[in-house]
Protein backbone atom coordinates (compact mmCIF):
# COMPACT_ATOMS: atom_id res chain seq x y z
CA UNK A 1 0.00 0.00 0.00
CA UNK A 2 0.85 3.46 -1.45
CA UNK A 3 0.65 6.20 1.63
CA UNK A 4 0.02 9.94 0.58
CA UNK A 5 2.58 12.54 0.80
CA UNK A 6 4.30 12.55 4.63
CA UNK A 7 3.08 9.29 5.33
CA UNK A 8 -0.83 10.52 5.39
CA UNK A 9 -2.51 7.18 3.48
CA UNK A 10 -5.06 6.75 1.26
CA UNK A 11 -8.59 8.58 0.99
CA UNK A 12 -11.66 6.80 1.25
CA UNK A 13 -12.95 7.28 -1.86
CA UNK A 14 -9.25 5.02 -3.17
CA UNK A 15 -9.98 2.62 -0.57
CA UNK A 16 -13.26 2.18 -1.43
CA UNK A 17 -12.59 1.20 -4.55
CA UNK A 18 -10.06 -1.54 -3.82
CA UNK A 19 -12.16 -3.19 -1.51
CA UNK A 20 -15.47 -3.26 -3.84
CA UNK A 21 -17.82 -0.92 -1.62
CA UNK A 22 -19.64 2.28 -1.96
CA UNK A 23 -17.62 5.31 -0.03
CA UNK A 24 -20.94 5.34 2.04
CA UNK A 25 -20.42 2.13 3.60
CA UNK A 26 -17.27 2.61 4.61
CA UNK A 27 -18.29 5.65 6.48
CA UNK A 28 -21.16 4.06 7.76
CA UNK A 29 -18.91 0.92 9.49
CA UNK A 30 -16.74 3.93 10.57
CA UNK A 31 -20.02 5.66 13.08
CA UNK A 32 -21.51 2.49 14.09
CA UNK A 33 -18.62 -0.01 14.39
CA UNK A 34 -15.28 2.47 14.52
CA UNK A 35 -14.18 1.20 11.59
CA UNK A 36 -12.02 3.89 10.99
CA UNK A 37 -8.86 5.62 10.56
CA UNK A 38 -6.27 6.79 13.36
CA UNK A 39 -5.37 9.62 12.46
CA UNK A 40 -7.92 12.46 10.05
CA UNK A 41 -5.86 15.28 8.24
CA UNK A 42 -6.96 18.88 9.65
CA UNK A 43 -8.70 16.83 12.14
CA UNK A 44 -11.70 16.61 9.39
CA UNK A 45 -10.33 14.09 6.62
CA UNK A 46 -10.06 10.70 6.30
CA UNK A 47 -6.85 9.13 5.42
CA UNK A 48 -5.77 5.67 5.79
CA UNK A 49 -2.74 3.92 7.19
CA UNK A 50 -1.58 0.50 5.81
CA UNK A 51 -2.81 -0.55 9.56
CA UNK A 52 -6.22 0.72 9.29
CA UNK A 53 -6.29 -0.38 5.43
CA UNK A 54 -5.68 -3.93 7.31
CA UNK A 55 -8.67 -3.52 9.69
CA UNK A 56 -11.29 -2.93 6.93
CA UNK A 57 -9.49 -5.75 4.52
CA UNK A 58 -10.80 -8.20 7.52
CA UNK A 59 -14.54 -6.59 7.61
CA UNK A 60 -14.94 -7.07 4.42
CA UNK A 61 -13.65 -10.22 4.01
CA UNK A 62 -15.52 -11.66 7.06
CA UNK A 63 -19.06 -9.97 6.49
CA UNK A 64 -18.18 -11.39 2.75
CA UNK A 65 -18.53 -14.96 4.09
CA UNK A 66 -21.58 -13.89 6.10
CA UNK A 67 -20.77 -12.89 9.86
CA UNK A 68 -22.82 -10.10 11.14
CA UNK A 69 -21.55 -6.45 10.50
CA UNK A 70 -21.28 -5.62 13.90
CA UNK A 71 -19.48 -9.23 15.13
CA UNK A 72 -17.23 -8.69 11.95
CA UNK A 73 -16.45 -5.25 13.26
CA UNK A 74 -15.45 -6.90 16.82
CA UNK A 75 -13.17 -9.56 15.36
CA UNK A 76 -11.09 -7.09 12.87
CA UNK A 77 -10.84 -4.94 15.86
CA UNK A 78 -9.78 -7.35 17.65
CA UNK A 79 -7.25 -9.32 15.51
CA UNK A 80 -6.51 -7.69 12.79
CA UNK A 81 -4.35 -9.36 9.95
CA UNK A 82 -0.37 -8.37 9.04
CA UNK A 83 -0.56 -4.85 7.13
CA UNK A 84 1.79 -6.19 4.57
CA UNK A 85 -0.04 -9.24 4.11
CA UNK A 86 -1.69 -9.53 1.12
CA UNK A 87 -5.66 -8.64 0.40
CA UNK A 88 -7.37 -11.82 0.09
CA UNK A 89 -10.62 -12.41 -1.48
CA UNK A 90 -13.61 -12.81 0.04
CA UNK A 91 -15.21 -16.40 0.36
CA UNK A 92 -17.07 -17.77 -1.37
CA UNK A 93 -15.54 -15.79 -4.33
CA UNK A 94 -12.76 -17.21 -6.08
CA UNK A 95 -11.80 -15.20 -9.03
CA UNK A 96 -8.55 -16.06 -11.03
CA UNK A 97 -5.41 -13.56 -10.11
CA UNK A 98 -5.60 -10.73 -12.31
CA UNK A 99 -3.79 -10.30 -15.64
CA UNK A 100 -4.97 -6.70 -17.08
CA UNK A 101 -4.70 -2.99 -16.63
CA UNK A 102 -8.95 -3.08 -15.68
CA UNK A 103 -9.11 -6.71 -14.72
CA UNK A 104 -7.20 -5.93 -11.42
CA UNK A 105 -10.25 -4.43 -10.18
CA UNK A 106 -13.00 -7.59 -10.85
CA UNK A 107 -12.14 -8.81 -7.17
CA UNK A 108 -13.42 -5.70 -6.25
CA UNK A 109 -16.41 -5.97 -8.18
CA UNK A 110 -16.97 -9.75 -6.90
CA UNK A 111 -16.54 -8.22 -3.65
CA UNK A 112 -19.46 -5.66 -3.98
CA UNK A 113 -21.48 -8.50 -5.80
CA UNK A 114 -21.05 -10.91 -2.86
CA UNK A 115 -22.31 -8.13 -0.03
CA UNK A 116 -25.52 -7.19 -2.57
CA UNK A 117 -23.90 -3.86 -2.59
CA UNK A 118 -25.61 -2.35 -5.56
CA UNK A 119 -24.27 1.38 -5.17
CA UNK A 120 -21.17 -0.26 -5.27
CA UNK A 121 -21.42 -2.27 -8.52
CA UNK A 122 -22.93 1.02 -10.34
CA UNK A 123 -20.41 3.81 -9.34
CA UNK A 124 -17.39 0.79 -9.85
CA UNK A 125 -19.10 -0.27 -13.35
CA UNK A 126 -19.18 3.40 -14.46
CA UNK A 127 -16.37 4.47 -13.80
CA UNK A 128 -14.37 1.41 -15.55
CA UNK A 129 -16.94 1.99 -18.93
CA UNK A 130 -16.53 6.08 -19.02
CA UNK A 131 -12.33 5.43 -18.27
CA UNK A 132 -12.02 2.38 -20.30
CA UNK A 133 -14.15 1.89 -22.50
CA UNK A 134 -17.39 -0.92 -22.80
CA UNK A 135 -15.16 -3.29 -24.79
CA UNK A 136 -12.24 -3.49 -22.28
CA UNK A 137 -14.30 -2.71 -19.26
CA UNK A 138 -16.49 -6.15 -20.75
CA UNK A 139 -13.10 -7.85 -21.27
CA UNK A 140 -10.87 -7.28 -17.97
CA UNK A 141 -13.48 -6.84 -15.48
CA UNK A 142 -17.15 -7.80 -16.37
CA UNK A 143 -16.58 -11.48 -17.68
CA UNK A 144 -13.77 -12.21 -15.33
CA UNK A 145 -16.37 -10.99 -12.31
CA UNK A 146 -18.99 -13.11 -13.94
CA UNK A 147 -16.99 -16.11 -14.23
CA UNK A 148 -16.14 -16.30 -10.69
CA UNK A 149 -19.14 -15.85 -9.36
CA UNK A 150 -20.76 -18.28 -11.43
CA UNK A 151 -18.40 -20.73 -10.72
CA UNK A 152 -19.34 -20.19 -6.98
CA UNK A 153 -22.99 -20.96 -8.08
CA UNK A 154 -22.51 -23.94 -8.94
CA UNK A 155 -19.65 -25.45 -6.61
CA UNK A 156 -22.25 -24.19 -3.74
CA UNK A 157 -25.27 -26.10 -4.30
CA UNK A 158 -27.08 -23.12 -6.11
CA UNK A 159 -26.11 -20.87 -3.08
CA UNK A 160 -25.63 -17.20 -4.45
CA UNK A 161 -27.95 -17.31 -6.94
CA UNK A 162 -29.05 -13.74 -6.03
CA UNK A 163 -24.93 -12.82 -6.33
CA UNK A 164 -25.01 -13.15 -10.05
CA UNK A 165 -28.65 -11.85 -10.67
CA UNK A 166 -27.85 -8.81 -8.98
CA UNK A 167 -24.30 -8.36 -10.68
CA UNK A 168 -25.50 -9.53 -13.93
CA UNK A 169 -28.17 -6.79 -13.89
CA UNK A 170 -25.61 -3.84 -13.17
CA UNK A 171 -23.56 -5.01 -15.94
CA UNK A 172 -26.52 -4.91 -18.19
CA UNK A 173 -27.41 -1.35 -16.80
CA UNK A 174 -23.76 -0.21 -17.67
CA UNK A 175 -23.80 -1.80 -21.28
CA UNK A 176 -26.70 -0.65 -22.26
CA UNK A 177 -26.20 2.88 -21.31
CA UNK A 178 -23.06 2.74 -23.17
CA UNK A 179 -25.09 1.41 -26.07
CA UNK A 180 -27.42 4.13 -26.29
CA UNK A 181 -24.96 7.46 -26.20
CA UNK A 182 -22.95 8.70 -28.46
CA UNK A 183 -23.46 10.09 -32.37
CA UNK A 184 -23.71 7.40 -34.83
CA UNK A 185 -21.42 8.24 -37.51
CA UNK A 186 -23.31 6.44 -40.52
CA UNK A 187 -26.98 7.66 -40.03
CA UNK A 188 -28.05 6.56 -43.21
CA UNK A 189 -26.90 3.11 -43.59
CA UNK A 190 -28.59 0.06 -42.62
CA UNK A 191 -28.02 -0.95 -39.08
CA UNK A 192 -26.49 -4.24 -37.61
CA UNK A 193 -29.03 -6.28 -36.08
CA UNK A 194 -28.21 -7.79 -32.93
CA UNK A 195 -30.68 -11.17 -31.84
CA UNK A 196 -29.95 -14.12 -30.32
CA UNK A 197 -31.38 -17.72 -31.72
CA UNK A 198 -34.85 -18.60 -30.99
CA UNK A 199 -33.76 -20.68 -28.35
CA UNK A 200 -31.28 -18.66 -26.53
CA UNK A 201 -31.89 -16.61 -23.53
CA UNK A 202 -27.96 -15.00 -22.86
CA UNK A 203 -28.01 -11.90 -24.00
CA UNK A 204 -24.89 -9.93 -22.33
CA UNK A 205 -22.19 -10.81 -24.86
CA UNK A 206 -24.84 -9.49 -27.52
CA UNK A 207 -25.21 -6.17 -24.91
CA UNK A 208 -21.37 -5.90 -25.16
CA UNK A 209 -21.53 -6.09 -28.88
CA UNK A 210 -23.96 -3.40 -29.01
CA UNK A 211 -21.86 -0.76 -26.78
CA UNK A 212 -18.77 -1.49 -28.61
CA UNK A 213 -20.46 -0.73 -31.72
CA UNK A 214 -21.99 2.28 -30.86
CA UNK A 215 -18.55 3.34 -29.08
CA UNK A 216 -17.20 2.88 -32.75
CA UNK A 217 -20.47 5.07 -34.46
CA UNK A 218 -22.24 2.41 -35.74
CA UNK A 219 -25.89 2.09 -36.12
CA UNK A 220 -26.79 -0.75 -34.13
CA UNK A 221 -30.40 -2.46 -33.28
CA UNK A 222 -31.36 -4.92 -30.14
CA UNK A 223 -33.57 -7.37 -30.21
CA UNK A 224 -32.33 -9.42 -27.62
CA UNK A 225 -33.35 -12.82 -26.14
CA UNK A 226 -34.85 -15.66 -28.28
CA UNK A 227 -36.19 -14.00 -30.81
CA UNK A 228 -38.16 -16.18 -32.96
CA UNK A 229 -37.05 -17.34 -36.63
CA UNK A 230 -40.54 -15.05 -38.02
CA UNK A 231 -39.25 -11.92 -35.95
CA UNK A 232 -36.00 -11.94 -36.93
CA UNK A 233 -36.90 -12.22 -40.76
CA UNK A 234 -39.12 -9.44 -40.88
CA UNK A 235 -36.86 -7.21 -38.98
CA UNK A 236 -34.22 -7.87 -41.76
CA UNK A 237 -36.67 -7.58 -44.70
CA UNK A 238 -38.01 -4.49 -43.31
CA UNK A 239 -34.72 -2.78 -41.67
CA UNK A 240 -32.08 -4.00 -44.75
CA UNK A 241 -29.56 -4.58 -42.43
CA UNK A 242 -25.63 -4.30 -43.20
CA UNK A 243 -25.20 -7.13 -40.75
CA UNK A 244 -26.65 -9.39 -38.49
CA UNK A 245 -25.24 -10.92 -35.26
CA UNK A 246 -27.19 -14.22 -34.39
CA UNK A 247 -26.01 -15.17 -30.80
CA UNK A 248 -25.97 -19.13 -29.56
CA UNK A 249 -24.04 -20.02 -26.21
CA UNK A 250 -24.77 -23.34 -26.72
CA UNK A 251 -24.69 -25.92 -29.60
CA UNK A 252 -28.62 -26.95 -28.71
CA UNK A 253 -29.51 -23.51 -29.65
CA UNK A 254 -27.63 -22.85 -32.58
CA UNK A 255 -29.90 -23.22 -35.89
CA UNK A 256 -27.91 -23.11 -38.74
CA UNK A 257 -30.75 -23.14 -40.84
CA UNK A 258 -31.48 -19.80 -39.30
CA UNK A 259 -28.63 -18.38 -40.22
CA UNK A 260 -28.05 -19.43 -43.83
CA UNK A 261 -31.85 -18.25 -44.47
CA UNK A 262 -30.86 -14.50 -43.30
CA UNK A 263 -27.53 -15.04 -44.97
CA UNK A 264 -29.44 -15.36 -48.34
CA UNK A 265 -32.46 -13.13 -47.57
CA UNK A 266 -31.88 -10.16 -50.70
CA UNK A 267 -33.68 -6.85 -50.42
CA UNK A 268 -33.07 -3.11 -52.10
CA UNK A 269 -34.23 -2.20 -55.34
CA UNK A 270 -34.16 -4.35 -58.40
CA UNK A 271 -30.23 -5.43 -60.11
CA UNK A 272 -28.71 -3.68 -56.84
CA UNK A 273 -29.98 -6.56 -54.81
CA UNK A 274 -28.11 -7.35 -51.30
CA UNK A 275 -27.87 -9.52 -48.33
CA UNK A 276 -26.79 -9.28 -44.81
CA UNK A 277 -23.53 -10.11 -43.36
CA UNK A 278 -24.62 -13.07 -40.76
CA UNK A 279 -21.91 -12.70 -37.82
CA UNK A 280 -22.28 -16.62 -35.89
CA UNK A 281 -21.70 -15.05 -32.76
CA UNK A 282 -21.15 -17.36 -29.52
CA UNK A 283 -19.57 -20.62 -29.05
CA UNK A 284 -22.79 -22.41 -30.00
CA UNK A 285 -21.59 -22.15 -33.54
CA UNK A 286 -18.00 -23.40 -33.25
CA UNK A 287 -17.94 -27.15 -34.93
CA UNK A 288 -18.79 -26.32 -38.52
CA UNK A 289 -17.54 -24.49 -41.41
CA UNK A 290 -20.06 -21.36 -41.80
CA UNK A 291 -21.77 -21.17 -45.06
CA UNK A 292 -21.61 -19.06 -47.38
CA UNK A 293 -22.11 -14.91 -46.49
CA UNK A 294 -21.70 -16.17 -42.36
CA UNK A 295 -18.51 -15.57 -40.66
CA UNK A 296 -17.41 -17.00 -37.25
CA UNK A 297 -15.59 -14.39 -35.44
CA UNK A 298 -13.22 -15.78 -32.35
CA UNK A 299 -13.67 -12.82 -29.81
CA UNK A 300 -15.77 -9.44 -29.49
CA UNK A 301 -13.12 -7.63 -30.63
CA UNK A 302 -12.51 -9.39 -33.94
CA UNK A 303 -16.44 -8.74 -34.49
CA UNK A 304 -16.28 -5.32 -33.81
CA UNK A 305 -13.47 -5.28 -36.61
CA UNK A 306 -15.32 -7.03 -39.53
CA UNK A 307 -18.26 -5.12 -39.17
CA UNK A 308 -16.33 -1.73 -38.73
CA UNK A 309 -14.87 -2.57 -41.90
CA UNK A 310 -18.38 -3.48 -43.31
CA UNK A 311 -19.22 0.46 -43.02
CA UNK A 312 -15.29 0.97 -44.97
CA UNK A 313 -13.59 1.79 -41.82
CA UNK A 314 -10.55 -0.55 -42.95
CA UNK A 315 -9.05 0.38 -39.55
CA UNK A 316 -11.31 -0.96 -37.44
CA UNK A 317 -10.33 0.87 -34.92
CA UNK A 318 -12.43 4.18 -34.95
CA UNK A 319 -12.67 6.77 -32.21
CA UNK A 320 -15.34 6.58 -29.56
CA UNK A 321 -18.28 8.55 -30.72
CA UNK A 322 -18.48 11.58 -29.78
CA UNK A 323 -15.40 12.02 -28.41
Amino acid sequence: MTEGAGGAGITTGALARRLGVSPTTVRSWDRRYGIGPAVRADGRHRRWAPRDVAVLEEMCRLTAAGVPPAEAARTALGAPPEPTAPPEPPEPVRAPPPTGEVRAGHRGLARAAVRLDGPALEALLSEAVAEHGPVTAWEELMMPALHAVGRTWESSGDRYVEVEHLLSWHVSTALRRAAVTGRVRHPGAGPVLLACAPAEQHTLPLEALAAGLAERGLPVRMFGAAVPAEALDAAVRRTGPAAVALWAQARSTADHALARHVASTGFGLRGARTAPLVLLAGPGWAGRTPAPGTVRPTGLREALDLLSRRYGDEDGATARAGA
